[in-house]
């Protein structure tokens, strides 16, 4: 064969025909135990639009005294720095946002994912700080949420003419098989006072220094299991009193895991133990304007605390209150117009098939009839589908972002949850309101 400037391939097989290999194949094989340099910067490791970048921007624009006010580390005295609440604070943001809700998956993530790692900037965390900081900081994070959303009141994004309140039941941390009747829960406290008495005597006598460590751990636990059997006595005088019989009263049952929590009929028509955690919306924004969490499974009795809530939390009381059936009670509503807030909701259906259940009883009130009449006008009808589009979405966001269940025990901690979720859902909302004037310019 003559010589050609580039090398001609050998013909295709003819089709049927499978050419021989004429060696073994050539690959590139993973090799892992090759050693590699790299020069990377944390701040290389995200790219500049990236959403965490926006979280701590906005962590950096708070006013994070009162946390700074907590540290006792202090210059001129001993002891190591204390890592930056800063960091806490916008790992849990950013956590929310992607639904992680463990502190020991966020001590994970912070060496494993470069977000994580970008937003602690080479300072260390462990989930038994995590943890304290998510649940200790109430007051900081209730005033937070009132900054929030009093800054997007003053660049007249939220008006807060107009409020949509819902509730969702969130499973408590507690199993059902943790609810004890009052004799059993009395027995209960009985022996974890004689197991204590005989650990202390116990701690007394023994010289060894580790046998005694092993005893006062036991004692630490006999002491925690008596606290919160004490607690669930306590909470048994308000569950019984909600009871009608006597009968009612004998089968009552409290949470020793959770004395706080109550059984309450879910989402999927079972019962468990939860918390009723209520959020008020304004329905121009999306905004979350008010947060509670109360152990009644019920949402009747809410609506008016919430809005003495926003009152004392803004100064203004809203113009329009928008609810769900569950919330109708006739003194609420009473309640709730006196104090100049009109209530739009549904109007139960009467037993009467006949009767127009707009028109107003002869025992109503004029706040009452008035109510009635309301919500038979198509205005009022298009007014409350606005509660759907707005609460209910927020809720489901909620959701979204692993708020299905409280990992941690108390009303007080739910509620620290619960304003998480409110305080995340508000940043994400704000820098989505302010991007809306550049991207409506466009």
């Amino acid at each position: 064969m003559a010589e050609t400037l580039f090398p001609i391939p050998e013909p295709e097989p003819p089709r049927g025909e499978v050419a021989e290999p004429a060696g073994a194949p050539r690959l590139v094989c993973p090799n892992r135990a090759q050693v590699e340099l790299r020069a990377v910067d944390l701040e290389g490791l995200l790219a500049a639009d990236h959403p965490a970048r926006a979280v701590w921007e906005f962590v950096e624009s708070l006013d994070v005294s009162p946390l700074y006010a907590q540290v006792q580390s202090v210059e001129g005295r001993a002891g190591r720095p204390a890592t930056d609440p800063r960091i806490y604070l916008a790992l849990w943001l950013w956590a929310t946002v992607e639904g992680v809700g463990s502190a020991r998956a966020i001590e994970r993530l912070t060496g494993e994912h470069d977000a994580y790692r970008w937003i602690c900037g080479g300072v260390s965390v462990n989930h038994h700080s995590l943890s304290d900081f998510r649940v200790q900081q109430v007051e900081f994070l209730d005033d937070l949420l009132t900054h929030s959303v009093a800054v997007l009141m003053s660049q007249g994004l939220v008006t807060l003419e107009r409020v949509a309140q819902d509730g969702m039941r969130v499973r408590a941390s507690a199993g059902a098989a943790s609810f004890r009747r009052r004799p059993t829960l009395q027995r209960a406290l009985k022996e974890a006072q004689e197991q204590i008495e005989r650990l202390r005597a116990e701690l007394e006598e023994d010289p060894e220094a580790t046998k005694r460590r092993q005893v006062a751990a036991r004692r630490r636990t006999a002491e925690d299991r008596q606290r919160r059997v004490a607690e669930a006595l306590e909470q048994m005088i308000e569950v019984e009193a909600k009871k009608k019989s006597a009968a009612e009263r004998e089968t009552a049952r409290v949470s020793t895991t959770d004395p706080q929590a109550r059984v309450m009929k879910m989402a999927d028509g079972g019962f468990r133990p939860a918390y009723n955690t209520q959020f008020a919306v304004d329905t121009e924004t999306q905004v979350v304007v008010g947060v509670d969490v109360s152990n009644r499974g019920s949402d009747q009795g809410q609506l008016v605390p919430m809005l003495e809530q926003l009152e004392a939390r803004y100064g203004k009381r809203p113009s329009q209150g928008l609810v769900d059936g569950g919330f109708v009670a006739l003194d609420e509503i009473e309640t709730a117009t006196i104090q100049g807030t009109e209530v739009y909701a549904p109007v139960a259906k009467p037993k009467d098939p006949h009767r127009d259940p707009h028109t107003p009883l002869p025992e109503d009130t004029p706040c009452v009839a008035a109510w009635r009449q309301r919500m038979g006008s198509a205005e009022a009808k298009e007014i409350y589908k606005l509660r759907a589009a707005t609460v209910e979405c927020v809720n489901a966001i909620a959701r979204n972002r692993g708020f299905q269940r409280f990992w941690v025990r108390g009303r007080q901690k739910a509620r620290a949850v619960a304003l998480w979720y409110a305080i995340t859902h508000n940043m994400m909302r704000g820098l989505a309101l302010n991007q809306a004037p550049a991207l409506a310019a466009a």
